[in-house]
């Protein structure tokens, strides 16, 4: 088991050698084939006052642009996995709608991982905004790569954001070739709820035990919040677990990462030590 057809997502110059790199690692590990896919932004059109008269030359000017940008990420992205013999081609769209276009989401929706970058700024720009469109509208598992983090590492520790949810169950199965791969995995939960189906102390149990059966070598912790913020707690865990990979379910409509596991707020991912992988 294992992803076979990877998207790297290489939407800036800033991020294409990471991205790249995480994805060529991951190719290494599975086996696997390498989409690089980028959208050139079709350029808008100035008005000139008074006459609101199309101005040509900024038009172009501005093509022109997004056009050097485009075979720039392209040369990083083929220079880098020629060199490595991954296995890989190349897809790059222009499209008025950028990375909602429907071409780019149907790219997204026949690969088995996407991997993008987490983003520079916490405060997203407009064309940042489009490509998290993007992926939440792909429907396939998004594996976000901190920008602190540069070098690929191997994946040795994973930690489960569990809440027993429809999207965490959805995130841990599309995550189980990294958790079959792990030294070990752990399943945490803050402040379960108690319910018909099982006690608060028994959060976490089953699918422990449904994991096990492939293999994986796994924990349960559980853990009151003490009043702080799930969010904090979560965070806590990364750090004092030198944790790898977070894996949870992602919640909301388009903003997707202002709601995450059922209430954590988008800090997780502004504030990411560890790559996290996302599915809905």
């Amino acid at each position: 088991m294992g992803y076979k057809t990877l998207l790297a997502v290489l939407d800036t110059t800033k991020n294409a050698q990471q991205i790249t790199d995480f994805s060529i690692s991951l190719a290494e590990h599975f086996k696997s084939h390498v989409i690089g896919l980028h959208a050139e932004a079709l350029a808008t059109v100035p008005l000139v006052a008074p006459m609101e008269i199309p101005d040509p030359s900024t038009v172009q000017a501005l093509q022109d642009m997004a056009h050097a940008e485009t075979l720039d990420v392209e040369k990083v992205f083929r220079e880098r996995a020629e060199r490595n013999g991954t296995s890989f081609e190349w897809r790059s769209f222009v499209s008025s709608a950028g990375y909602s276009a429907s071409s780019l989401v149907d790219s997204a929706r026949c690969v088995d991982l996407v991997v993008a970058a987490q983003g520079e700024n916490s405060v997203l720009s407009e064309s940042r905004s489009d490509l998290e469109t993007f992926l939440f509208e792909s429907g396939r598992p998004v594996l976000l790569v901190p920008y602190i983090l540069k070098q690929p590492k191997p994946i040795k520790r994973v930690l489960i954001a569990w809440n027993g949810s429809r999207e965490a169950a959805r995130a841990t199965f599309d995550a189980l070739p990294f958790l079959m791969a792990a030294e070990s995995v752990e399943v945490f939960s803050v402040d379960p709820p108690e319910n018909r189906s099982q006690s608060a102390a028994m959060a976490g149990a089953e699918i422990a035990a449904t994991l096990a059966r492939h293999g994986v070598n796994i924990t349960v912790v559980r853990q009151e919040s003490d009043h702080l913020p799930a969010s904090a707690a979560i965070e806590n865990r990364l750090s004092d677990s030198s944790i790898d990979l977070l894996v949870m379910g992602a919640y909301g409509h388009k903003r997707w990462w202002e709601m995450l596991f059922g209430g954590v707020t988008r800090t997780v991912l502004e504030s990411m030590t560890a790559l996290t992988l996302l599915s809905r």
